[in-house]
Protein backbone atom coordinates (compact mmCIF):
# COMPACT_ATOMS: atom_id res chain seq x y z
CA UNK A 1 0.00 0.00 0.00
CA UNK A 2 1.15 3.26 -1.05
CA UNK A 3 2.25 5.05 2.36
CA UNK A 4 1.04 8.59 1.12
CA UNK A 5 -2.34 6.86 -0.06
CA UNK A 6 -2.51 5.91 3.46
CA UNK A 7 -1.63 9.03 5.32
CA UNK A 8 -3.99 10.78 3.06
CA UNK A 9 -6.96 8.13 4.32
CA UNK A 10 -5.91 8.97 8.05
CA UNK A 11 -6.14 12.67 7.62
CA UNK A 12 -9.75 12.77 5.87
CA UNK A 13 -10.95 10.14 8.65
CA UNK A 14 -9.58 12.56 11.42
CA UNK A 15 -10.65 15.47 9.56
CA UNK A 16 -14.81 13.70 9.07
CA UNK A 17 -14.40 12.64 13.09
CA UNK A 18 -13.48 16.05 13.83
CA UNK A 19 -16.58 17.64 12.14
CA UNK A 20 -18.80 14.99 13.19
CA UNK A 21 -17.63 15.32 16.53
CA UNK A 22 -18.01 19.67 16.73
CA UNK A 23 -21.56 19.40 14.81
CA UNK A 24 -22.59 16.83 17.78
CA UNK A 25 -21.23 19.01 20.18
CA UNK A 26 -23.05 21.84 19.02
CA UNK A 27 -26.38 19.99 18.91
CA UNK A 28 -25.82 18.62 22.04
CA UNK A 29 -24.98 22.12 23.28
CA UNK A 30 -28.34 23.38 21.65
CA UNK A 31 -30.58 21.26 23.08
CA UNK A 32 -29.28 21.60 26.74
CA UNK A 33 -29.23 25.63 26.23
CA UNK A 34 -32.74 25.27 24.92
CA UNK A 35 -33.62 23.18 27.83
CA UNK A 36 -32.08 24.59 30.26
CA UNK A 37 -33.48 28.44 29.62
CA UNK A 38 -36.77 27.40 28.12
CA UNK A 39 -40.01 25.65 28.50
CA UNK A 40 -41.39 24.96 24.81
CA UNK A 41 -44.53 23.52 23.86
CA UNK A 42 -46.65 23.24 20.43
CA UNK A 43 -49.95 22.35 22.55
CA UNK A 44 -50.97 25.96 21.72
CA UNK A 45 -53.41 28.12 20.17
CA UNK A 46 -54.46 31.93 19.32
CA UNK A 47 -57.62 32.76 21.75
CA UNK A 48 -59.81 35.82 23.12
CA UNK A 49 -62.98 36.46 24.37
CA UNK A 50 -65.90 35.20 22.94
CA UNK A 51 -68.56 37.95 22.45
CA UNK A 52 -72.38 36.52 21.59
CA UNK A 53 -74.98 38.37 19.91
CA UNK A 54 -77.98 36.94 21.23
CA UNK A 55 -81.53 37.72 20.41
CA UNK A 56 -82.98 40.02 22.86
CA UNK A 57 -86.75 38.72 22.16
CA UNK A 58 -88.69 36.47 19.83
CA UNK A 59 -89.90 37.42 16.87
CA UNK A 60 -89.08 38.10 13.29
CA UNK A 61 -85.13 38.77 12.52
CA UNK A 62 -84.74 42.15 10.16
CA UNK A 63 -82.26 44.30 9.16
CA UNK A 64 -79.53 41.75 9.77
CA UNK A 65 -75.94 43.81 9.30
CA UNK A 66 -74.01 41.48 11.12
CA UNK A 67 -71.65 39.58 8.21
CA UNK A 68 -68.28 38.06 8.73
CA UNK A 69 -65.54 40.35 9.26
CA UNK A 70 -67.48 43.25 10.17
CA UNK A 71 -66.43 45.66 13.27
CA UNK A 72 -68.89 47.01 15.74
CA UNK A 73 -68.45 48.99 18.99
CA UNK A 74 -70.30 48.05 21.89
CA UNK A 75 -73.80 48.86 21.75
CA UNK A 76 -74.38 49.09 17.93
CA UNK A 77 -77.26 48.27 16.21
CA UNK A 78 -76.87 45.03 14.21
CA UNK A 79 -80.33 44.76 13.52
CA UNK A 80 -83.69 44.45 14.96
CA UNK A 81 -86.24 41.83 16.41
CA UNK A 82 -89.50 42.61 15.11
CA UNK A 83 -92.11 41.10 17.38
CA UNK A 84 -95.86 41.72 18.66
CA UNK A 85 -96.81 43.58 22.02
CA UNK A 86 -100.26 43.59 21.71
CA UNK A 87 -102.09 45.10 18.71
CA UNK A 88 -98.53 47.05 17.92
CA UNK A 89 -95.62 45.73 16.24
CA UNK A 90 -92.30 46.44 17.83
CA UNK A 91 -88.82 46.60 16.48
CA UNK A 92 -86.50 45.91 19.29
CA UNK A 93 -82.89 46.65 18.71
CA UNK A 94 -80.32 43.25 18.66
CA UNK A 95 -76.42 45.81 19.98
CA UNK A 96 -73.62 44.72 20.38
CA UNK A 97 -72.23 43.48 24.20
CA UNK A 98 -69.16 45.01 23.55
CA UNK A 99 -66.46 46.24 20.73
CA UNK A 100 -65.46 43.24 18.46
CA UNK A 101 -65.13 41.58 14.94
CA UNK A 102 -67.75 39.28 13.57
CA UNK A 103 -66.47 35.46 13.56
CA UNK A 104 -69.18 33.49 13.04
CA UNK A 105 -72.66 34.69 11.51
CA UNK A 106 -75.42 32.09 12.22
CA UNK A 107 -78.35 34.60 11.83
CA UNK A 108 -81.12 34.23 8.66
CA UNK A 109 -82.72 37.49 8.04
CA UNK A 110 -86.34 37.86 8.17
CA UNK A 111 -85.97 34.24 10.51
CA UNK A 112 -88.26 33.49 13.12
CA UNK A 113 -85.41 33.85 16.30
CA UNK A 114 -86.53 33.06 20.02
CA UNK A 115 -84.91 35.09 23.00
CA UNK A 116 -81.57 34.19 24.09
CA UNK A 117 -81.26 32.53 20.29
CA UNK A 118 -77.35 33.02 19.86
CA UNK A 119 -77.10 35.34 15.86
CA UNK A 120 -73.15 35.69 15.74
CA UNK A 121 -69.94 34.91 17.67
CA UNK A 122 -67.38 38.17 17.48
CA UNK A 123 -63.99 38.89 18.59
CA UNK A 124 -61.80 41.32 19.82
CA UNK A 125 -59.32 41.05 17.11
CA UNK A 126 -57.06 43.74 19.62
CA UNK A 127 -56.93 41.82 22.39
CA UNK A 128 -56.25 38.68 21.26
CA UNK A 129 -54.14 36.12 23.53
CA UNK A 130 -52.62 32.71 23.36
CA UNK A 131 -53.81 29.66 25.42
CA UNK A 132 -50.72 26.75 25.77
CA UNK A 133 -50.95 23.57 27.25
CA UNK A 134 -48.21 22.88 30.12
CA UNK A 135 -47.48 19.48 31.11
CA UNK A 136 -48.24 18.97 34.62
CA UNK A 137 -44.77 17.72 35.08
CA UNK A 138 -43.49 20.97 33.73
CA UNK A 139 -45.97 23.20 35.83
CA UNK A 140 -44.35 24.11 38.41
CA UNK A 141 -41.55 26.22 36.19
CA UNK A 142 -43.91 28.53 34.82
CA UNK A 143 -44.71 31.46 36.79
CA UNK A 144 -46.96 34.67 35.93
CA UNK A 145 -44.78 37.71 34.27
CA UNK A 146 -42.60 34.93 33.04
CA UNK A 147 -41.43 36.25 29.18
CA UNK A 148 -42.39 33.88 26.44
CA UNK A 149 -41.60 33.76 22.61
CA UNK A 150 -45.15 33.02 20.53
CA UNK A 151 -44.86 31.68 17.08
CA UNK A 152 -47.80 31.22 15.10
CA UNK A 153 -48.24 29.07 11.90
CA UNK A 154 -47.56 30.85 8.71
CA UNK A 155 -46.44 34.06 10.63
CA UNK A 156 -42.77 34.94 10.07
CA UNK A 157 -40.81 35.49 13.24
CA UNK A 158 -42.12 35.57 17.01
CA UNK A 159 -44.03 37.68 19.02
CA UNK A 160 -43.31 39.08 22.27
CA UNK A 161 -45.91 37.85 25.26
CA UNK A 162 -46.13 37.29 28.57
CA UNK A 163 -47.77 34.76 31.26
CA UNK A 164 -50.39 36.35 32.66
CA UNK A 165 -52.75 33.16 33.95
CA UNK A 166 -52.13 29.83 34.76
CA UNK A 167 -54.48 27.26 35.51
CA UNK A 168 -56.65 26.07 38.68
CA UNK A 169 -57.22 23.21 37.02
CA UNK A 170 -55.85 20.31 33.92
CA UNK A 171 -57.13 21.02 30.67
CA UNK A 172 -59.44 17.82 31.23
CA UNK A 173 -61.23 18.69 34.30
CA UNK A 174 -63.86 19.96 32.19
CA UNK A 175 -63.91 17.34 29.22
CA UNK A 176 -67.27 15.46 28.56
CA UNK A 177 -64.72 12.73 28.33
CA UNK A 178 -64.01 12.24 31.93
CA UNK A 179 -60.50 10.68 32.10
CA UNK A 180 -61.18 9.04 35.84
CA UNK A 181 -61.73 4.79 35.75
CA UNK A 182 -63.65 2.14 37.74
CA UNK A 183 -60.90 -0.35 36.95
CA UNK A 184 -58.19 -1.65 38.79
CA UNK A 185 -55.91 -1.50 35.52
CA UNK A 186 -56.12 2.27 34.56
CA UNK A 187 -53.32 3.60 32.88
CA UNK A 188 -52.04 7.38 34.28
CA UNK A 189 -52.17 10.02 31.52
CA UNK A 190 -49.89 13.11 31.59
CA UNK A 191 -52.33 15.88 31.84
CA UNK A 192 -51.99 19.55 31.13
CA UNK A 193 -52.62 22.61 32.20
CA UNK A 194 -54.03 25.47 30.31
CA UNK A 195 -51.56 28.70 30.92
CA UNK A 196 -52.73 32.12 29.17
CA UNK A 197 -50.20 34.27 27.62
CA UNK A 198 -50.82 37.80 26.66
CA UNK A 199 -49.93 39.52 23.29
CA UNK A 200 -50.22 43.32 23.99
CA UNK A 201 -51.96 44.82 21.12
CA UNK A 202 -53.05 42.75 18.13
CA UNK A 203 -54.66 44.73 15.87
CA UNK A 204 -53.74 44.47 12.28
CA UNK A 205 -51.29 41.60 13.00
CA UNK A 206 -53.48 38.76 10.86
CA UNK A 207 -53.84 36.76 14.29
CA UNK A 208 -57.46 35.67 14.36
CA UNK A 209 -58.39 32.79 17.09
CA UNK A 210 -58.10 29.17 16.71
CA UNK A 211 -54.66 29.56 14.69
CA UNK A 212 -52.25 26.59 16.14
CA UNK A 213 -48.86 28.47 17.74
CA UNK A 214 -45.42 26.95 19.53
CA UNK A 215 -44.32 28.65 22.76
CA UNK A 216 -41.11 29.17 24.45
CA UNK A 217 -41.09 30.13 27.84
CA UNK A 218 -38.18 32.21 29.67
CA UNK A 219 -37.38 29.89 32.76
Amino acid sequence: MNPANSFRKVIVFNIILFVVLVAAAITGYYFYNQSTLYLKTDDAQISGTQITVAAPATGKLINWQGNVGTNFTSGQQVAEVQTQEGNKVVDIPVTMPAAGTIAQDDAVNNQIVAAGTPLAYAYDMSHLYVVANVKETLIDKVKVGQQVDVYVAGKAGSINGTVTQIGDATAGTFSLLPTQSTTADYTPVTQVVPVTISLGTTAGSGLVPGMSATVRIHK
